[in-house]
């Protein structure tokens, strides 16, 4: 019987019986050679273990990890990694953070693993990110545990009431428990962490099978995992395969690490205090813009830390007051009373700018030098106006009347200008000057010059 074949231009070919004997034997040849060089399908398991992405965790964890994280998992899946591990080393961190990173863990593609790496760490918050892993590994000399939940609040105070304390320690137990259970772990003693803050070392968390594995390096744990079959969350069966791989690190971007130092509380601290330095002395002397940009641009980094950090609501408040006294002593003759309300307010308010225990306080070394440095700057700052003010009251506007001063700021008519090494407030009586012109002084009222144009004024 012929065969008909259709092509795509419409034509019909019919190829006879003989014909297309002879053609497959001519064929043959080809389709066996072609079938002897090609590859043979590699499976699903071999082609995900080609490549193991490698990340750090180290710190107090805050959602800058969270984001550095989900962007490592999004890469990792990119380039076909068949395993993620989290090279851990934390004290703790914030409890929302935590969750966003547990849900990462949760959600990705491939497996993880989290390695407590030699000399670190995996308490609270590290803790539960640790048993929430496919693979939970721990160096030798390592401790996890202590995860009883610090109090962080959101009313500014920082204690709550017993009622409330037992609501969060009840739902951290549960989420300990769940994330224990769902991993085989062992889920009492997931509770115990929790709720006594129990801590142990490597080897007895093996032994109480808190973790899976302990190894002293990372070469080691590859090879400690290899052929290991784990249970992802949507109940999948994976062999890993972690022997002749490729292990690719990915760190943190330079955007990413600066916002991670600006997550600091001792950071956070000494851009505030320089916000708050670099404005009063803007304000003491108009027109010296260098403090005023330093203080504007400290002021916009410490916004954004103390966005990401447990803030006291009552030691911003305390702070701002600093601030407000600190001005205030330009327009009042106290000379120095107000200064040092501000300093005391200063003071107070950087005790308890943060709240959430010690993982998020300031050092008191840090405070001190701080204040030291802020008083000695204002005591400065002060002493220079008093002068000002006692060379006024001894010599009376006959002193300036008829000499010159070139204008800092526009006046129109009000603006600032310098005369005898120091920076004066101004008015103008018409018109407007420009900074760099000579004006002629005609009068002074207390802190306030009265000038007239060069021309004008004429001399």
């Amino acid at each position: 019987m012929a065969v008909a074949l259709t092509l795509k231009q419409g034509y019909t070919l019919i190829m006879k019986p003989q014909v297309l004997r002879k053609a497959s034997l001519l064929l043959l040849p080809v389709l066996v050679l072609l079938a002897g060089i090609a590859p043979e399908p590699a499976s699903a398991a071999d082609n995900d273990a080609l490549i193991i992405t490698t990340l750090d965790l180290e710190g107090v964890i805050t959602p800058v990890q969270a984001e550095y994280l989900s962007r490592v998992f999004d890469e990792a899946e990119e380039n076909g990694s068949g395993l993620v591990v989290i090279l851990m080393d934390t004290p703790g961190g914030l409890d929302e953070a935590m969750r966003d990173i547990i849900r990462l863990i949760n959600n990705a593609p491939m497996p993880v693993a989290v390695y407590v790496v030699p000399g670190g760490r995996a308490a609270s918050a590290g803790f539960y990110i640790t048993i929430a892993a496919d693979i939970a590994a721990m160096a030798p000399n390592t401790a996890i545990g202590a995860a009883t939940p610090v109090s962080l609040g959101s009313d500014g105070e920082t204690e709550i009431s017993d009622e409330m304390k037992a609501k969060l320690l009840n739902d951290s137990i549960a989420y300990a428990r769940a994330l224990a259970e769902a991993r085989g772990r062992n889920a009492e003693w997931a509770e115990l962490a929790v709720r006594e803050a129990a801590s142990v070392s490597a080897g007895e968390a093996l032994a109480l099978n808190v973790i899976d594995i302990v190894s002293p390096n990372l070469q080691s744990l590859l090879n400690d995992m290899d052929a290991r079959a784990i249970t992802r969350p949507d109940g999948s069966v994976i062999t890993l395969h972690t022997t002749d791989v490729q292990v690719i690190h990915i760190g943190m971007s330079f955007i990413e690490g600066l916002l991670l130092a600006l997550t600091d509380p001792n950071i956070s601290y000494i851009l505030l205090s320089l916000a708050i330095l670099g404005i009063t002395v803007e304000i003491f002397n108009p027109g010296l813009i260098f403090p005023g940009v330093v203080g504007v641009i400290s002021g916009l980094l410490a916004f954004y830390s103390l966005g990401v950090l447990p803030v006291n609501y009552t030691g911003i408040i305390l702070m701002v007051v600093a601030i407000g006294l600190f001005i205030a002593e330009v327009f009042t003759p106290t000379f120095g009373i107000l200064t040092a309300g501000g300093i005391v307010s200063f003071g107070i308010g950087s005790l308890i700018l943060f709240k959430g225990g010690p993982l998020f306080s300031v050092n008191p070394w840090l405070i001190a030098i701080i204040l030291v440095v802020i008083t000695g700057i204002l005591v400065f700052v002060i002493q220079r106006v008093a002068a000002a003010h006692r060379t006024q009251a001894s010599t009376g506007s006959e002193h300036f009347r008829e000499k010159e001063a070139s204008v800092r700021t526009t006046l129109s008519p009000s603006g600032t200008v310098f005369v005898e090494g120091e920076i004066w407030r101004a008015v103008l009586d018409e018109g407007t000057a420009e900074p760099g012109e000579t004006v002629i002084i005609k009068r002074s009222e207390g802190l306030t010059l009265y000038v007239s144009k060069l021309e004008k004024g004429g001399s």
